[in-house]
């Protein structure tokens, strides 16, 4: 342990993060374009009331539309140009995906390469913008019919006004995607990721904050307060611990001969993580929760139709209905994502190819069988982890109205977003330590 943590010292130190030019280049591109999203979920949509809008958005604030807003950064109560944030394209993501399993011609272009990939990443692009379109429309339609005893929140309704926001919700969400992408590109981290982590941080100081406010005000004990700091404290050490864990599976080479030397015979190992899906499951599983139950939310709170009310009540923060989808959803991504970046068959091959094998088991068909079994064995594991992660935190929070900030699913994205931004930073260094290394051995060796 003590090892570990001298080389975590070593490799991620400021001394060596000054030298690395392009590094810093990448971090600042990164905080400049977080900063670029912050400011836009600022910027109101044309022809809304502010004041009675944030009336109404409070009386509905503690249901799945908090939640939403929670990963909007704010920008949902606000209703800003981005408010729809980046989920029609994370569900877009998952269409895509879903239709890449079960269509032929979808799968024989992601078998193409780069090729295949981009036109995949156009496809999924141009349902994103569709996506958007609807739920941009059903919100435009939702706020014409949201009111309070102020009036309306909408200020002019009618045709223009339901144009205009179609087309400031899905150019907002549209520049959403270009950022992540480009921070993907020339900045650290997943750029998606990061934008979600960016409006859940964002929002924590006020969070924490108003649960304080709640303790003076004599709505919380500072038993309870202390209780859920130290849950929270206690959810962030178990999600570390689970996403480092790994199960290694040994794979031996056997020697062989060239010429008069001997080579291979050593052992090594195949490292499947614990979860191996990450945070997608979440992710995708609130996206496809969110899109449909928002715009019920909304027409309900318009005085919709009577079985709109019925699904918001049903699909309240807490609700049995509610959970047992959450969870549902989270189980079925937790498979399906492990199924497409891990492939048995696949990587049962490339180790007879290359003369591997482990031990007790036939290099082949029986390789990718015991693979796909303990990998299934793992994902089970995976999948409860996440369920009890996400929704015991979620049962507390719905029974004491205490912010969605400190329930499972925002401490999952934040930890492991962090962790896997902090590991890229640590590989950037790594190179360029080895580059500076390699530099220097050429050096010495015109000397010499």
């Amino acid at each position: 342990m003590a090892s570990s943590a001298e080389q975590f010292a070593s490799s991620f130190n400021f001394g060596a993060l000054n030298k690395a030019t392009e590094l810093k280049k990448r971090i600042w591109f990164t905080l400049a374009a977080l900063v670029v999203y912050r400011l836009g979920t600022y910027i109101p949509i044309p022809g809304i009331d502010p004041g009675i809008l944030q009336e109404i958005f409070q009386q509905n604030a503690g249901g799945i539309l908090g939640m939403f807003d929670m990963f909007a950064g704010g920008a949902l109560g606000r209703m800003t140009i981005f408010a729809l944030n980046i989920m029609p394209y994370i569900s877009a993501a998952i269409i895509m995906q879903l239709m890449t399993a079960v269509s032929p011609n979808l799968e024989a272009l992601k078998k193409e390469g780069e090729t295949g990939r981009k036109k995949l990443n156009q496809y999924t692009r141009y349902l994103t913008v569709l996506l958007a379109a609807v739920q941009a429309y059903g919100i435009s339609v939702g706020l014409e019919n949201m009111g309070s005893g102020g009036g309306s929140a909408v200020i002019d309704p009618g045709l223009f006004f339901r144009a205009t926001t179609v087309i400031t919700l899905v150019g907002g969400t549209v520049f959403l995607m270009w950022l992540g992408e480009q921070i993907t590109a020339r900045g650290v981290g997943n750029g998606i990721s990061l934008i979600i982590f960016a409006g859940i941080v964002a929002n924590l100081p006020s969070a924490l904050a108003g649960t304080l406010e709640l303790g003076r005000t004599g709505a919380l004990s500072a038993a309870f307060i202390i209780l859920l700091l130290g849950m929270a404290i206690g959810v962030i050490a178990f999600i570390v611990f689970i996403e480092r864990s790994q199960r290694r599976i040994t794979v031996q080479y056997p020697k062989r001969q060239v010429g008069n030397r001997m080579f291979g015979g050593e052992a090594s190992h195949l490292p499947l993580k614990l979860n191996v899906s990450g945070v997608i499951p979440p992710i995708f599983a609130s996206s496809i929760l969110l899109m449909p139950v928002t715009l019920a939310q909304f027409s309900a709170t318009g005085g919709g139709p009577e079985w709109l009310t019925t699904v918001n009540a049903l699909l309240g923060r807490g609700q049995p209905l509610y959970i047992g989808v959450y969870i549902g959803l989270i189980v079925f991504f937790a498979f399906f994502y492990t199924a497409i970046v891990f492939n048995p068959v696949e990587t049962a091959d490339n180790l007879k190819k290359h003369g591997g094998f482990i031990p007790g088991i036939r290099p082949g068909k029986n390789t990718a069988d015991y693979l796909d079994y303990v990998l299934t064995r793992l994902t089970v594991v995976g999948a409860a982890y996440l369920g009890a992660v996400c929704i015991l935190p979620e049962i507390l929070i719905s029974q004491y109205q205490v912010p969605f900030y400190f329930g499972g699913t925002s401490l999952l994205i934040v930890v492991t977003v962090t962790m896997d931004t902090v590991g890229q930073i640590q590989s950037h260094l790594l190179a360029h330590q080895y580059e500076g290394l390699i530099k220097k051995s050429k050096l010495r060796g015109r000397r010499g």
